[in-house]
């Protein structure tokens, strides 16, 4: 018998009257085969053991620092030789993460503390460790030639001139759940999925366009990359420099950043409905720009927040609030908002007023950048931001494992009533415009928009000053102002409000956590917990379909898989894509095209179906990939009970029907 513990100076020594064994030796056999002594007592040859997601400690992370560059441009097309992809091996079923499930006692699991239901994905189809594959390789062999490993006699069912006793018939439970030979091929049908879930969606495992992005870092905490409507533009953090890139004019370099050994860490563009194409973007020394890519490609505001930005996001609507022009204040004028998360747990509330170019030329005035209220619910760094399709509620997530709810009506509560101050504002932001004709520089300084507000506007200067935000003038949200908070095992980034059903927010934890999480805003109920066993980074749902799509970075136990679709409210695995190599998906967005949009070039109208679209995905390998998830093909199905967790109460509350699973 081996040593359970062998001496790592001295080399493991294989005998080799060992390799000419049919037979296994007592300590190979599992307890079942000592119990029965029997190959029907074995697990299937044919079929690998599923392993079990164990949280892992974030010191045991390793981290690729150093990631081999291609030759080519930045975000310039990469080749691409792989091969369509033939299915996916996911499927709901197998174990649960340790800690985090309980029996519901109905036959399901549930996640601790509440009565959402968890699911689990499992990974029999992965590619084992060479002891266990050539462990299958050998009962593969035995089967072939029938030959019964397990026994203590070897039996060849040959003729005997003794007489023998017969041999007593394995159950049939047993029997059928180890893979036999047909004649023409080996069949399990124990192991085949059931026909329901044969129909999987079959995606490509190569994405259809890749761009080259040297640079690009390899951290879980940036979301360096976002896509406008507005002026179709997909932009891109690299290192310190701000690309823009579009199907039309190819790649554009938005900003050349500053030489002081800091890095992009957030972008974002507004909403589409304001149709500015306002770009936001964050370092990690703390400066914070706009840009619109309708002006010039120089930063209208540039403010220094307290702490380097961490994660930016526009309101996806717009604001109606009185003017603060210096030239004709008080009309009532559209606004956009953004929240602004630094490394230290703040968030901040801006209310940006954006006139047009043609505007700022003729009344020499480029807008106000106001600061409204700073929040302080999390103790570590932001992670994720994300707002409600309406905008009425956004949600936040943190290093401190906390996913807060807000709604933004009560956190403008001091906005809406007029303030309860009188008290005029003093210097607290500044911000540096530019002249879109001549480009020269100008800094913009504080002056009074009213009680509770820090506001920009511009004034005469050579060089922009900068200026520590005075925390008092500005209203305060403490911890516990929030309106539901949720606490996950891991930093939350990853967050997603439903755009087709009110009330429903998916979230995603990171690698202590694995999970993919669904919440009820109304009520702040727990729905349902999907255990992926890898760390969330994204989440985006589909506008069409009953469907959300994810993007993971370290997997645990480690798998290929970088790209999930599951259903809802089933939660059941839709697609999966594999990606080569040990590369993790960094961040995700949508992207509305794919490979058979309809879009005209110099050359001829290419085809596309631009319904769906697709995903667009950095990559931790310097690259970013463009990925079908949502096929053409649809088929309608009925939704069964069990939206919100399986409550009629909150079903009926939020007035949902059972319906298909195709938005219309």
């Amino acid at each position: 018998m081996p040593v359970l513990s062998p001496d790592r100076f001295v080399p493991f020594h294989v005998v080799a009257s060992d390799r000419f064994r049919a037979n296994k030796q007592p300590h190979e056999l599992t307890p079942e085969e000592r119990l029965l002594r029997t190959e029907h007592g074995g697990v299937d040859a044919f079929c690998f053991t599923p392993k079990r997601s164990v949280p892992i400690s974030p010191r045991f992370l390793s981290r690729s620092d150093c990631i081999e560059r291609r030759q080519g441009t930045v975000l310039g097309l990469c080749p691409l030789d792989r091969e369509v992809s033939h299915g996916a091996v996911w499927s709901v079923g197998g174990t649960a993460p340790t800690g985090v499930a309980i029996d519901g006692g109905r036959g399901r699991l549930v996640s601790s503390g509440t009565n959402a239901r968890l699911y689990t994905t499992s990974f029999s189809n992965l590619k084992p460790k060479s002891e266990e594959d050539q462990e299958k390789h050998e009962g593969r062999l035995a089967l072939a030639l029938k030959i019964d490993r397990v026994q203590r006699v070897l039996d060849f069912d040959g003729f005997s001139t003794f007489p023998r006793y017969k041999k007593k018939k394995t159950r049939p439970s047993l029997q059928s759940a180890k893979t036999t030979w047909t004649g023409t091929e080996w069949a399990n049908d124990a192991h085949s999925l059931p026909k329901a879930l044969k129909a999987e969606r079959i995606l490509p495992n190569a994405p259809f366009k890749v761009l080259d992005a040297p640079g690009l870092r390899d951290d879980f905490y940036c979301s360096i990359m976002d896509y406008s409507k507005s002026c179709n533009t997909l932009a891109v953090g690299l290192g310190n420099l701000l690309y823009g890139w579009s199907e039309a004019t190819g790649v554009t370099l938005l900003n050349a950043g500053v030489k002081d050994g800091s890095w992009l860490t957030s972008v974002a563009f507004s909403s589409e409905k304001g149709g500015k194409s306002i770009l936001a973007y964050g370092r990690s020394n703390g400066y914070l720009s706009l840009m619109s890519l309708f002006d010039s490609l120089l930063p209208r505001f540039e403010a220094q927040q307290p702490a380097p930005v961490a994660c930016l996001c526009w309101r996806p609507t717009v604001t109606m609030r009185p003017s603060l022009s210096i030239n004709n204040p008080g009309p009532m004028v559209a606004t956009e908002d953004l929240l602004v998360g630094d490394e230290m747990g703040d968030i901040y509330y801006y209310s940006i007023e954006w006139p047009a170019a043609w505007e700022v030329a003729r009344e020499n005035w480029p807008g106000a950048m106001t600061l409204l209220v700073r929040i302080k619910v999390h103790s570590q760094q932001i992670c994720g931001l994300a707002w409600s399709p309406t905008g009425t509620d956004f949600a936040t997530g943190g290093n401190d494992n906390l996913c807060c709810l807000f709604q933004a009506d009560k956190v403008l509560e001091t906005e809406s009533k007029g303030g309860n101050a009188s008290t005029p504002v003093s210097a607290s932001v500044s911000a540096s415009t530019s002249n879109s004709v001549t480009g020269a520089s100008q800094t913009a300084s504080t002056s009074s928009s009213g009680p509770g507000c820090a506001a920009v506007s511009p004034c005469a200067a050579e060089e922009p000053d900068y200026y520590t935000m005075p925390r008092n003038l500005v209203r305060y949200l403490p911890a516990g102002s929030e309106r539901h908070h949720w606490r996950h095992a891991a930093a939350v980034k990853a967050i997603a409000f439903c755009p087709w059903r009110e009330g429903l927010i998916a979230t995603g934890g990171g690698s202590n956590d694995k999970c993919i999480h669904f919440y009820h805003t109304t009520s702040g109920a727990a729905l349902a917990t999907i255990s992926v066993a890898a760390q969330v980074t994204s989440l985006i749902w589909s506008k069409t379909r009953r469907e959300i799509a994810a993007t993971f970075g370290y997997a645990q136990p480690d798998h290929p898989f970088r790209i999930a679709v599951f259903s809802w409210p089933d939660c059941r695995q839709v697609a999966a894509v594999p990606w080569e190599g040990e590369h993790r998906a960094l961040y995700a967005v949508a992207y509305p095209g794919g490979p058979s949009d309809t879009y005209r070039t110099k050359e001829r109208l290419k085809s596309r179906t631009a319904e769906e679209g697709c995903v667009v995905v950095a990559s931790s390998d310097e690259s970013v990939k463009f990925h079908e998830v949502w096929l053409a093909g649809r088929k309608a199905t009925a939704l069964g009970s069990g939206v919100l967790a399986g409550s009629d109460i909150l079903e009926m509350e939020e007035g949902i029907d059972k319906e298909g699973d195709v938005i219309r």
